[in-house]
């Protein structure tokens, strides 16, 4: 536990603390009375309740739309499931801004929606409803999808051999099963648009902010501390209050349920009204997830001269006295998979210590304390933690302000709760009479993790690293604040492409927002093929 402890208070505590010390201590001490003025300005009170309403709305909405396909998947069998099932993943995994940007092409001035019939949306709050659907689908499928499909059928069939008709039995028997894991996805959905800043900030302009965009606003344009210190220890609070309550469903929804292999309950979709339903989640899959895609591709080729590589070459060019950039756009893709490296190589040695830690029996408290830590950075605007680097590590010992190193350290907060979480399970299902047996062998400790542990953890390990550089990939909250101008990510090079105007700048962006896309899916991929066991389930 030492190194993952001391990798957290080090670039996570100290940080957050200097940041909101920062600007809440005046003359030695703590001014609170700040938080009373925050909170009692209308403008502020707005944007709190806009984070609150719209986080409500994308959840209401996502459950709406994606529950039919998480029974899709669930119940029925039909040729390329596995494959829909990788399309269907591949939004969650993309960056925000890619996310941000998919949209803008397709429902923006200019966008797909606006040539055909002179309609846009991204001037209106359907914009962003739509693109956390977009990228929360996947949540509700698998969440809810996995249980339901494990789910004994023949449960629902005696209540309707009893005389129940379809929606009553289904309503009695299955929906109290499914009610943990429907309540762990609408939490973990409402967490993810609550503290949505990518896509607002892209979609929203300046009618629209949540409160991660609220933060950003009040650091990087007016430079207030004090409203931007109260609005972090809002959205900590109201994140905090939010993970204690996915926890609670979580534990709910590993009660003792009848269950049964998956792969048992899919069959071929029976009677016009299965296919029908097939076919329109098909549709939905289609037109909200494969569409903003495919017009981002699209437009990335379309240059002023027709379709063609106009776009992707100028990428390559040389920065010019009134380029965004310092150096060529390309640059930050080559910043961006070193950065993912290293991150992943960080976030793999912290998070499995840790994990490694957490398996082990006994801690009590301590143990659930250290736990709860390394899910802390979930909980914490990335906003702040990017400006917390800048004026906290500037000095020796720990001057890294102009380092290499700060962009990946900042990466690897968010990617450590992934390999955690990962890893944990299968490190605390492996049968600690192995290790005990490989001792009495003489094993020295390392020799029994690299004779006994590694081999049972290897594939999880691999998942979690894939994880870990997923994320590195599309941090964009805490990047935006330390990536130097000579060193952009591809994310921060998408937001300040479409931050300036003109044709190029926004085919630039599409572009560099394409390449992001299939870097992420490849990626996915790779996670798919190393998941997916010999009948396709996961």
């Amino acid at each position: 536990m030492a190194l993952p402890a001391a990798f957290f208070v080090l670039f996570f505590a100290y940080p957050v603390v200097t940041i909101v010390g920062r600007g809440l201590r005046e003359g030695g001490s703590w001014q609170w009375g700040r938080a009373a003025d925050v909170l009692g300005d209308p403008d502020l009170l707005h944007v709190l309740w806009f984070t609150v309403w719209q986080a409500a709305a994308s959840t209401a909405l996502t459950l709406l739309i994606a529950l039919p396909g998480a029974y899709v998947f669930a119940r029925f069998e039909f040729p390329g499931k596995r494959l829909l099932r990788a399309v269907v993943t591949v939004p969650f995994v993309l960056p925000t801004v890619v996310v941000g940007s998919a949209f803008l092409a397709l429902v923006g001035r200019g966008g797909l929606l606006d040539d055909l019939w002179g309609v846009r949306l991204d001037t209106s709050v359907w914009a962003i409803l739509l693109a956390h659907v977009f990228f929360n689908y996947a949540v509700v499928v698998r969440t809810v999808g996995g249980l339901w499909g494990a789910l004994d059928p023949r449960q629902e069939e005696a209540a309707r051999v009893l005389g129940a008709g379809r929606f009553a039995a289904w309503r009695q028997v299955t929906l109290p099963a499914l009610a943990p894991a429907v309540a762990a996805a609408a939490l973990m959905v409402f967490l993810f648009t609550f503290t949505s800043f990518g896509i607002v900030q892209i979609l929203g302009g300046p009618r629209y902010a949540t409160l991660e965009v609220e933060i950003y606003r009040q650091t990087a344009d007016f430079l207030d501390l004090p409203t931007a210190a109260v609005l972090t220890l809002l959205q900590f609070a109201a994140v905090l209050a939010l993970l204690g309550l996915h926890a609670w469903t979580a534990r709910r929804r590993e009660s003792a349920l009848r269950l049964v292999d998956a792969a048992r309950t899919a069959r071929r979709p029976r009677g016009a009204g299965q296919w029908a339903l097939l076919w329109s989640t098909l549709a939905v899959i289609v037109v909200l997830l494969v569409l903003p895609l495919a017009v981002l591709v699209e437009r990335s080729f379309a240059g002023p001269d027709g379709h063609g590589l106009a776009f992707y070459r100028a990428l390559q060019a040389a920065a010019g006295a009134d380029s965004t950039f310092t150096v060529p756009p390309l640059t930050a893709l080559w910043n961006s998979l070193a950065y993912g490296v290293a991150a992943t190589a960080i976030a793999v040695a912290v998070g499995g210590l840790a994990a490694a830690a957490l398996a082990r029996r006994g801690g009590g408290r301590l143990v659930r304390g250290f736990d709860a830590l390394l899910m802390l950075p979930l909980g914490v605007s990335a906003v702040t933690v990017g400006f917390g680097f800048l004026i906290s590590l500037d000095e020796p010992p720990l001057d890294l302000r102009a380092s290499w190193w700060l962009v990946p350290l900042a990466q690897a907060l968010v990617g450590v709760p992934f390999v955690v979480r990962t890893m944990l399970p299968v490190l605390r299902a492996v049968d600690g009479r192995l290790r005990e047996a490989a001792a009495v062998l003489g094993a020295a400790p390392w020799q029994v993790w690299r004779e006994v542990d590694l081999p049972l953890v290897r594939r999880a390990l691999l998942i979690a690293a894939g994880f870990a550089f997923a994320v590195s990939l599309g941090e964009f909250g805490a990047t935006v604040f330390i990536a130097s101008p000579d060193r952009p990510t591809l994310p921060v090079a998408v937001a300040r492409l479409l931050g300036r105007a003109g044709e190029l700048n926004y085919g630039q962006a599409m572009a560099l927002s394409t390449i992001l896309m299939v870097v992420c899916a490849a990626a996915l991929l790779v996670l798919e093929r190393i998941r997916t066991d010999r009948t396709g389930e996961f």
